[in-house]
């Protein structure tokens, strides 16, 4: 063994001989589910049936499902009780301290182990905020208990969202917990080295460590913010001219271009789904397809109504118009996703003939496709593909996506929370002004991030708006909440 392990082992050996005073030993998983088995059956053949069945298999060697998730359970428990342990140095030091002491954050070129801590212990505590970390763990809580239920399994489809979630939710919780833990081991690491005043590679290795979980703390910051439900998802993007004729539909047009160019700078894959023209310029209303991780997660910043305060191109007299145009996100779920069923007999399907630019643009055959949800009103159109049975595919594909966003704000509304559809984008909710004259800016009302050069963000430079946006919404004064 090298001596630098050796040290390592003298370290993990203390931290361990520190949580056997802190935190007692847990009864051994496979005790607890006979002590359990005892408690709840007088019957000998059914206490050794559930003896057979903690091994993996039941009395008739088929594996016994309900009892592998009490073991799953049983081990989240402890997990849950190691997460509410608040981690420290041998000599107390705890990452809310760590921010307590107000210690200076250098730049990263500067080998100095407390402005790398301060640095991490900070990330830290944004990423819990934006993780809502005690709702988090209580929802972990609830999850583990109905994971446990015997009957779990009698709706496959309830219990395998259950255990996606439940997986999900550990997955942020470990990470959390692991650079929290790797913080504080490299700091009694330091501390160490520091006493035994010849040791200085444990010290080097241990302030490099800390300087590549910096960077990746930040990065960590960053994945927080997109840690809803359906942020993952890919999504649909709609624009649609408002009031001002011509203006605004000019106007609608260059936002539509605005996201293609983001969307690009991203890498995600755009496919123009639906667009009707204007009748002079621009379009009346526009939808594309973005396909990529996290689509929806970064897209759903812009929702809203977009202003456009500029010298108009269409006026003789050179006059400042006002233009608006609203813009809605829409996630599309994936199949872990519960989906609105959509019944046949609701839907009225029309077709018509596909508009175009003129000459050999115009389609001469009723290949566009407009489907109506009779219930709910909520239309989807497609004309931008070949034939009419693929207008249709993609028509059906936009109105379920509608259809499902309309089920999750019926929900978050029974549930008190905030949420933003198509159907409630009104005129007067502007998230952002655009001033091409009789100065150039662009800023956002909601966050107040503003920027000199509107071209830039015509062009696709929107990460910092959508940022801005994400991390205000969810850094919150509550602590942890």
């Amino acid at each position: 063994m090298s001596a630098l392990a050796l040290r390592r082992s003298r370290i993990c050996s203390k931290s361990l001989l520190a949580a056997s005073f802190l935190c007692p030993l847990q009864p051994e998983p496979q005790n607890a589910l006979l002590h359990s088995s005892k408690l709840h059956s007088s019957q000998s053949v059914r206490k050794n049936h559930q003896v057979l069945a903690y091994s993996g298999f039941s009395s008739n060697g088929v594996l016994n499902r309900e009892l592998q998730f009490q073991r799953r359970v049983l081990r989240s428990l402890s997990t849950h009780a190691a997460a509410a342990a608040e981690l420290s140095t041998s000599d107390g030091l705890t990452v809310d301290r760590i921010v307590a002491s107000n210690w200076a954050i250098l730049d990263e070129s500067e080998s100095d182990w407390k402005s790398h801590a301060a640095s991490i212990a900070q990330s830290i505590q944004v990423i819990k905020k934006r993780l809502q970390w005690n709702k988090l763990m209580v929802r972990l809580d609830l999850l583990s208990a109905q994971l446990n239920k015997p009957d779990l399994w009698d709706d496959p489809v309830l219990a395998g969202k259950l255990s996606r979630e439940h997986g999900s939710l550990m997955g942020k919780m470990k990470e959390v917990k692991t650079l929290e833990q790797d913080l504080i081991e490299h700091i009694d690491m330091i501390k160490l080295a520091r006493e035994e005043a010849e040791d200085s590679d444990l010290e080097l290795e241990s302030l490099k460590a800390m300087l590549e979980m910096r960077r990746n703390s930040k990065e960590k910051e960053l994945e927080a913010l997109l840690s809803a439900e359906h942020d993952s998802c890919s999504c649909y993007i709609e624009v649609q001219a408002g009031a001002g004729g011509t203006e605004s539909m000019d106007w609608a047009k260059m936002v539509m271009q605005m996201y293609k160019l983001w969307a690009q700078r991203r890498g995600f894959r755009v496919t123009l789904v639906d667009e009707m023209s204007g009748e002079m310029a621009g379009i009346k209303r526009a939808t594309i397809r973005l396909d990529g991780e996290y689509a929806f997660g970064y897209a759903k910043a812009e929702v809203g109504v977009h202003r456009l305060v500029r010298i108009s191109p269409f006026d003789s007299s050179k006059r400042r118009h006002t233009s608006f145009a609203a813009v809605a996100v829409i996630p599309i779920l994936g199949e872990g996703f519960t989906h609105v069923q959509i019944n046949e007999s609701d839907l009225r399907i029309e077709r018509f003939r596909s508009g175009g630019a003129g000459g050999q643009s115009v389609n001469t055959t009723d290949s566009a496709v407009r489907i109506v949800h009779i219930p709910t009103g909520v239309t989807a159109t497609c004309q931008n593909e070949r034939s009419q049975h693929m207008n249709k595919a993609s028509a059906m594909s936009v109105l379920q996506s509608r259809l499902d966003q309309l089920e999750m704000a019926r929900q978050a509304q029974v549930n008190a929370q905030h949420t933003q559809s198509l159907t409630e984008i009104s005129w007067g909710n502007q998230i952002r002004t655009y001033v091409l004259h009789p100065y150039r800016m662009v800023k956002d009302l909601r966050t107040g991030h503003e920027v000199s050069n509107p071209d830039s963000v015509l062009e696709g430079e929107l990460d910092g708006f959508i940022l801005s946006y994400l991390s205000s919404s969810l850094d919150k004064d509550e602590e942890y909440q």
